[in-house]
C-alpha cells in the first residue's frame, strides 16, 4: 500500500513540475521561419531555445523560403510551426493573391511583434516611393508575401510593378548584394527592423531609408486593414548608420504583424508551452534578441483573420484575455 502510494505521490509531483512550467507536451517540433538574414529565422532560434528549455516541447528552428513556403510546408506535414506575416496569413486562409485554394488547417498562436516595409536604397536621391519610377527595384521573391506588399506600395502611388518599375525577384540577402554591387537601385525588404541584411550593408555603405508622405501611407492604411502606420525608431536609424541630412525627420513607413502559427494537429500541451516558454520568459529573451522587448501579450491576441490555436484560447483565457478559437 505505501509503495502504491508512494508512486501516486512520485507522480503527482512530477505532474505539478512539468505544470509549472507549462504543460506536459514533451514533442518535437519543427518551426519554419526565414531566410538566414531575416528576424524570423534569428529571433525564432532563440523562441526555439527559450521554450526547449523551460518547458517539455523541444522546437527545431529552420530556415525557410518566407511566410508563404511555411503555410505550404505545414500543409505538407513537414513543419508544425512558423512564421507568417499577418496578410499573408489572411490570404492563405481565404484562398486570395499567393493561394489559389484555401489553407484552413492552421491556426494562430500569437502575434508576436511588426515587420516594417523596408525600401533600402545607397542612392541619396531617391526619398520618396515616387522616385522609384524607372528604377530597378527588388521587390522580394516572385509571388511572396513582400511582392504583394510591394505592389500595395507602388499602387497608392499610381505606379505599376511590372510597367513603371525594373522589378527583379530576390531574397532579402540576394537584394543586400545586389545592392552593394550596382545591380538594383533599391529593394523592397519586409522584416522586423533593425534587420540583420541591411545593419550588414550598413555597415560598409550609406544606407537610405524611402520614406511615405502622410497622403500616400493613410491611403494605403485606409485600403487594407493588414497595413499600420509606423514610424522607425531611433535604434533603428542607429543601427542603420542613417545617413540622410534631415536625419532626425521621422522616416513613416507600414508595417504588418509577424504571427506565429501553427498546424491544428499540434497538441493543445505543445502550443500552451510555446506561449509559456515565450511569455513567462520575456526578459531572458530579450537579453538574447532585441525583438524581445516588443513582446506583449494584448498584441499577440490581437490578430482576427485566422482563430487561435486550442492551446492559444487555453494560455490566453489564464490571462483574462478571450480569443476567438475554432
Amino acid at each position: 500500500m505505501r509503495k502504491v502510494f508512494a508512486a501516486v505521490l512520485l507522480a503527482v509531483m512530477f505532474a505539478a513540475c512539468a505544470f509549472a512550467d507549462g504543460m506536459p507536451g514533451g514533442t518535437k517540433l519543427v518551426f519554419t521561419t526565414g531566410g538566414a538574414q531575416g528576424t524570423y529565422y534569428g529571433f525564432g532560434g532563440v523562441l526555439a531555445g527559450k521554450v526547449g528549455e523551460k518547458t517539455s516541447t523541444t522546437i527545431t528552428a529552420i530556415t525557410s523560403g518566407g511566410s508563404k513556403a511555411n503555410i505550404e510546408a505545414m500543409d505538407d506535414g513537414d513543419a508544425q510551426l512558423g512564421f507568417v506575416q499577418s496578410d499573408v496569413g489572411a490570404y492563405a486562409y481565404r484562398g486570395t493573391r499567393l493561394f489559389e485554394e484555401k489553407f484552413t488547417n492552421f491556426s494562430t498562436v500569437a502575434n508576436l511583434y511588426l515587420e516594417q516595409v523596408q525600401i533600402v536604397t545607397l542612392d541619396p536621391t531617391i526619398r520618396t516611393v515616387a522616385d522609384l519610377k524607372g528604377k530597378n527595384v527588388s521587390v522580394g521573391a516572385a509571388g511572396s508575401g513582400v511582392y504583394f506588399n510591394a505592389v500595395d506600395v507602388l499602387e497608392v502611388y499610381g505606379l505599376d510593378i511590372e510597367k513603371d518599375i525594373h522589378p527583379t525577384y530576390q531574397s532579402f540577402g540576394d537584394s543586400v548584394e545586389a545592392l552593394q554591387d550596382g545591380k538594383i537601385d533599391a529593394a523592397f525588404i519586409v522584416a522586423g527592423a533593425p534587420t540583420t541584411a541591411v545593419t550588414s550593408l550598413a555597415a560598409t555603405r550609406k544606407v537610405y531609408l524611402v520614406g511615405f508622405d502622410d497622403e500616400h501611407v493613410l491611403m494605403l492604411v485606409a485600403k487594407s486593414p493588414y497595413y499600420s502606420v509606423h514610424k522607425f525608431s531611433k535604434e533603428v536609424k542607429e543601427a542603420y548608420k542613417f545617413n540622410r541630412e534631415d536625419e532626425d525627420d521621422d522616416v513613416t513607413t507600414v508595417a504588418v504583424g509577424a504571427v506565429v502559427i501553427a498546424r491544428d494537429d499540434v497538441s493543445e500541451a505543445d502550443v500552451y508551452n510555446f506561449l509559456t516558454g515565450v511569455f513567462d520568459n520575456k526578459d531572458e529573451i530579450t537579453k538574447a534578441h532585441a525583438k524581445g522587448a516588443e513582446l506583449d501579450l494584448k498584441f499577440a491576441a490581437s490578430y482576427t483573420a485566422v482563430p487561435y490555436h486550442k492551446g492559444a484560447v487555453k494560455y490566453f483565457g489564464e490571462k483574462d484575455i478571450k480569443v476567438s478559437g475554432k
